[in-house]
């Protein structure tokens, strides 16, 4: 299974852990990412404010790229997905838009090539059964909230997952043996694109999800988009200055699945994270012995 690979800025910084952890799980599940050559940023944070063609020349350059190699893209980060998934529609919708880009970016570009959410490859196209197949260390007593945010699901020509109650994420956790809990928040926006310019506004938001989270009973939240991650996993501390004292661990998908497979904390980059996930995977060894002795017991009795 081949598909170039556009990792995007926030996967070489502030999401490091994304970048490390699905580099890893990939290639252990049989998926060759090939990275797009000389890539550029996607322009997802901001090239919507300098104008309409560059923020789909930006995204398009790297498709046309991937074009050429005949090759889908696969896409971790939420809002690069978006971006590029859009000047893929709208290529692909008109000749005149597709004239406009080839002569910006100064090659040919059709739409080809797919933009996909690299979540959406490990559920549709490698599948929860074939992951499952690979988990040496079942994720089991761990309660999980899988939170998708806004770009993996909106604008409705654009999602990688069902709008109004996206799986991706529960059917792989439940192939890992978490339990996954329901809430109401998995689609409801973090703030994180807010934080710089209206900080109160932003805040709020990201403060009503970790309320939903901690009232939950959760042990973690799982998601898989870079600006999420960091948004509710740095906000924490800045909230508990309000007197919110969270402690909520946030994990990329992709590191999940990494300790599912039993790899290294330190090679997925969980040891990265503000919250620190250490109780996480306490809960997890002290599940694994309560099993052992219980079965350590029963083999006894018998």
């Amino acid at each position: 299974m081949d598909y170039a690979y556009f990792p995007g800025c926030s996967l070489e910084s502030t999401g490091i852990e994304f970048h490390m952890s699905a580099k890893a799980v990939t290639k252990a599940l049989g998926i060759n990412l090939i990275e797009i050559p000389d890539w550029n940023c996607c322009g997802a944070s901001s090239a919507h404010t300098r104008g309409h063609w560059v923020s789909l020349a930006l995204p398009a350059r790297n498709m046309a790229i991937a074009e050429a190699a005949h090759l889908d893209v696969a896409i971790p980060c939420a809002a690069c997905y978006a971006r590029s998934k859009q000047v893929e529609v709208e290529v692909t919708k008109s000749e005149e838009t597709k004239a406009k880009i080839e002569e910006i970016i100064g090659r040919p570009y059709t739409g080809e090539s797919k933009a996909r959410n690299l979540t959406d490859i490990l559920y549709r196209d490698l599948g929860v059964d074939k992951i499952a197949e690979k988990v040496v260390r079942p994720l089991e007593g761990l309660k999980v909230l899988p939170y998708y945010g806004c770009l993996m699901t909106r604008p409705p020509e654009l999602a990688c997952d069902d709008v109004e109650d996206p799986i991706s994420l529960d059917e792989i956790m439940k192939a890992l043996g978490a339990e996954v809990l329901q809430w109401g928040f998995k689609t409801e926006c973090c703030g994180g694109s807010l934080t710089a310019c209206r900080p109160k506004v932003g805040l709020d938001m990201t403060q009503k999800i970790l309320d939903a989270a901690i009232k939950s009973g959760a042990d973690c939240i799982v998601t898989a988009c870079p600006m999420c991650h960091s948004n509710l996993d740095m906000r924490q501390a800045q909230l508990a200055k309000q007197d919110h004292n969270y402690h909520m661990p946030v994990f990329f998908i992709t590191e999940m699945i990494g300790i599912a497979l039993g790899m290294k904390q330190k090679d997925l980059g969980v040891d990265r994270h503000f919250i620190a996930t250490e109780e996480v995977m306490c809960k997890l060894e002290e599940y694994e012995q309560e099993q052992l002795q219980k079965m350590m017991n029963e083999g006894g009795e018998a």
